[in-house]
């Protein structure tokens, strides 16, 4: 990785460690809080599309969360689950089935995005 970069990413980090919000950071077009927010919307579209293979739980498989205003949701697709977290405070807008304890973490990562493409 680029020097430049890996000192960038240390500041990032910085100043989550000091409490400073990056949200506003940006790459000049889009802040970080709007990209996320894009990637939100998408999803919930794409779960609300496929409500039968979609869902949403306040708890993960063992019954814990983050903390208590976030709830996790995801999509079961043949290659197996995709998941994300967010604030309860769009939990409305997943209008997909809602689970006691969410499926258990089967240990997917940001590179396996890839398996929404599954579900075309």
């Amino acid at each position: 990785m680029n020097t430049r970069i890996e000192e960038i990413n240390k500041e990032l980090v910085e100043l989550r460690d000091n409490g400073i919000s990056r949200k506003e950071v940006s790459d000049g077009y889009h802040t970080f809080d709007e990209l996320y927010y894009h990637r939100m919307i998408l999803f919930a579209i794409i779960c609300n599309q496929n409500p039968v293979i979609a869902w949403k739980s306040k708890k993960h498989h063992d019954g814990t969360m983050f903390d208590e205003d976030s709830f996790i949701c995801g999509i079961e697709t043949p290659e197996g689950s995709y998941t994300y977290h967010y604030n309860l405070e769009f939990w409305d807008i997943y209008q997909v089935k809602e689970l006691e304890f969410a499926p258990e973490y089967d240990g997917h990562k940001p590179s396996d995005i890839t398996r929404l493409l599954s579900i075309l």
